[in-house]
């Protein structure tokens, strides 16, 4: 499969390792529908098992809903290509759970959107999760899987829940960014990861000197640091394999 060929839905392992591919699209349509998850359902004991363990180590986690995929592919139009989904509910308790068990329903990605900030020299702003959050420690863009906020007539707003999860854990509002037109679709086993380019017109010393001022407003941040990447030696292992594929490809694309 080439690097910018559309992937297809299939059931292959879902590990760190899976095979990455990238997709650029035009626009995103995403719809919703209600329906049970049958693995909710099936391993309701081992999920409540599950929960409860994450709960004594981390108390500040709260098992609302979030909106999973289990329809997606990528359409050719007139207009241009688009990514189209479809999104079910779930209890947030279950897709960790389904997460850390290995990711056993093949049918159903975590389909979220990331703010990848770029700032006025070109330098990458990212963000390491805090000890609270579930994934504590990680470095990547701004993201999140969409919640039931982020419904908007039927349809998941992905553009929405972008700028959402950016001032959440930057501080930085929508007025202060501008976003690229179009996507690059990341594909990394069961994670379909839709980055958006938002850029600051603050240099990067300047743009992490203002993320870092609002954290330490913040009672308990979801951030507890700041990582700026400028080139290949800047990828982190602490980075998921999709965010560390995307910047090595943004960097081997820069003329020079």
């Amino acid at each position: 499969m080439s690097a910018d060929a559309p992937f297809a839905q299939t059931s292959s392992a879902q590990s760190s390792s899976a095979q990455i591919a990238f997709a650029e699209v035009d626009a995103i349509e995403s719809r919703y529908h209600a329906r049970d998850w049958p693995f909710a359902q099936a391993r309701a004991g081992e999920i409540a098992s599950h929960w409860a363990a994450l709960r004594r180590e981390r108390p500040g986690l709260f098992d609302g809903r979030v909106l999973l995929a289990d329809e997606w592919r990528v359409e050719a139009r007139a207009s241009g290509p688009a990514l189209v989904t479809r999104h079910f509910d779930s209890p947030f308790s279950a897709f960790l759970a389904w997460r850390d068990f290995g990711f056993p329903d093949s049918s159903v990605r975590n389909c979220f959107a990331a703010a990848v900030l770029m700032a006025r020299d070109g330098a990458y702003v990212l963000g390491r999760m805090g000890a609270q959050t579930a994934n504590a420690g990680r470095v990547y863009f701004p993201c999140g899987t969409p919640d039931m906020s982020d419904l908007r007539a039927g349809g998941v707003d992905l553009a929405g829940s972008v700028l959402r999860e950016l001032e959440e854990e930057t501080g930085l509002a929508p007025g202060e960014v501008a976003c690229d037109p179009g996507w690059t679709l990341v594909f990394e086993g069961a994670r379909l990861a839709c980055m958006k380019i938002v850029r600051s017109p603050l240099p990067a010393e300047a743009l992490v000197a203002r993320i870092e001022a609002f954290l330490r407003a913040q009672k308990e941040p979801e951030l507890c640091g700041v990582h700026v990447a400028r080139g290949p030696g800047d990828l982190l292992p602490a980075m998921p394999p999709f965010t560390r594929a995307f910047l090595a490809r943004r960097f081997a694309a820069q003329p020079g």
